[in-house]
């Protein structure tokens, strides 16, 4: 008999058939959803309403693995949520098998492999990296050692234009008081061998367009690293009269979606010169304040936007002296749920409230430059609906998950990662990614690349 370990118990958990290989289980547990490359076996499972990454590995490395993304959870550092672990497995002639970590799967997030493509923009690939670099200075500035870093073991989601990077293996990870700058120089040295590699793979497959080259983008990443780590912990000196520059370091921070905790500030014996530096950093300036004022868990680009919106709306109704908190409610009610509210339930798995939100102002503002007048919030939405949300494919758990596969043929029931045989037909693509979308969803009029149009309205 299996054993579970688990800080949040599934009971329904306990039925499923931990007696057979990962590998051979059987179709009807099992969900098609785009994954990265792993040198583990891996699955989706689904048990009734929630969906679990199931990966096979040894229970030595199960249970270190599940202690390093507890922490990375507990320390609110993005990363897959763990599970449980199930041990003790063996199979009908009672040889043993191995263990099974679970995670909850993130819902709409992508692997890399389903987000490059020939012909995807370098624009698209430059906020990809930029996540990416995100992810390891979080990481590094809570002393955690990844040891493996690289795309295949990385989710992108979705950030109002941007993207937020997470974490789903820690198989090698150490997490320690404080990184030196050579366990962290290692990293990156592993991050750069590994991105390479996986660059070059995806040139060899003519799935990286032929203006992005595997070693220029893997030093466009160790050069952006040293420069976001540098602006997180640099230290910084200055003459006394300029002591407006401390305000601007953490206003600098902030914008960068981090809040200075702790700032250590050391003045010359004669008072001429002022050094500072930060010494606590934490990440979630943006999302931690909208939280606070309306209750929605965002990632930081989506609480950025909004927190924007809430703030022209405060101007626009000239609520300045209104407590924030206030008006916070009304904008809560009055703009973000109408919008919300308004996508009809069979859509609501196309991308996640924010992010639906984020496009929603993104369509009104072309909108308004197209009719030379400001189109309502309602009417947007509604346009927004019907010409582009209905033209996108869920991103909850992908289509196959949805129960639409039954008319199809897979090519191995017991792996859906194999694709279907109607597929065989297809131009070459990875079956995993054949429901994914380019970031910049090129289904989507352009209309909805906002700078673009900035740009173009600009030139006229």
């Amino acid at each position: 008999m299996p054993r579970f370990l688990s800080a949040k118990p599934d009971s329904r958990l306990l039925p499923l058939p931990w007696n057979v290989p990962l590998d051979r289980w059987p179709r009807e547990h099992l969900v098609a959803l785009p994954r990265g490359i792993s040198r583990h076996v891996v699955r989706f499972i689904r048990v009734d309403d929630e969906v679990y990454a199931a990966k096979e590995l040894t229970e030595p490395t199960a249970f270190h693995e599940y202690r390093m993304l507890q922490d990375l959870h507990r320390l609110n550092t993005p990363a897959v949520e763990p599970t449980a672990i199930v041990t003790g497995r063996a199979d009908d002639r009672g040889r043993p098998l191995d263990s099974v970590l679970l995670t909850r799967h993130l819902e709409f997030s992508l692997p890399y492999r389903s987000l490059f493509h020939s012909g995807v923009r370098q624009e698209t690939v430059s906020r990809l990296l930029d996540a990416m670099v995100v992810l390891m200075a979080r990481l590094h500035l809570i002393g955690f050692l990844w040891r493996d870093v690289s795309l295949s073991n990385i989710l992108f989601r979705r950030d109002a234009g941007a993207f937020a990077a997470y974490l789903v293996d820690a198989e090698t990870a150490e997490l320690h008081p404080r990184l030196s700058d050579g366990q962290r120089s290692h990293d990156l040295d592993i991050a750069i061998v590994n991105l390479f590699g996986e660059f070059s793979d995806l040139e060899a497959g003519q799935l990286l367009d032929e203006s992005l080259e595997p070693e220029a983008l893997v030093r466009q990443i160790e050069a952006r690293y040293h420069a976001l780590w540098s602006e997180l912990t640099g230290r910084e000196e200055f003459s006394s009269g300029e002591l407006y520059r401390i305000e601007n370091r953490v206003r600098r921070l902030n914008q960068l979606g981090f809040d200075v905790a702790e700032l250590d500030i050391s003045t010359a014996a004669d008072g001429s010169t002022v050094q500072i530096q930060p010494k606590v950093v934490d990440a979630g300036h943006h999302s931690r304040r909208l939280m606070r004022l309306t209750g929605l868990d965002t990632e930081e680009n989506q609480a950025r936007r909004l927190l924007n919106d809430l703030d022209t709306y405060r101007a626009r109704t000239n609520q300045g002296d209104v407590p924030e908190s206030v008006v916070a409610h009304e904008w809560l009610t009055r703009c973000f749920e109408p919008v919300v509210t308004a996508i009809p339930p069979h859509l609501t798995g196309k991308r996640d409230p924010a992010q639906i939100f984020h496009e929603v102002l993104d369509y009104r503002w072309y909108a308004s430059q197209r009719a030379n007048r400001e189109v309502p919030l309602t009417d947007a939405v509604q346009g927004y609906i019907a010409d582009v949300l209905t033209a996108l494919p869920d991103e909850v758990t992908g289509s196959v998950a949805q129960g639409d596969d039954h008319a199809r043929h897979q090519l191995n029931p017991y792996d859906p990662s194999e694709g279907y045989a109607e597929d065989l037909e297809a131009p070459p693509h990875d079956p995993w990614d054949a429901d994914a979308l380019d970031p910049d969803t090129e289904v989507l009029p352009a209309v909805l690349d906002i700078e673009a149009l900035r740009r173009r309205q600009k030139g006229k």
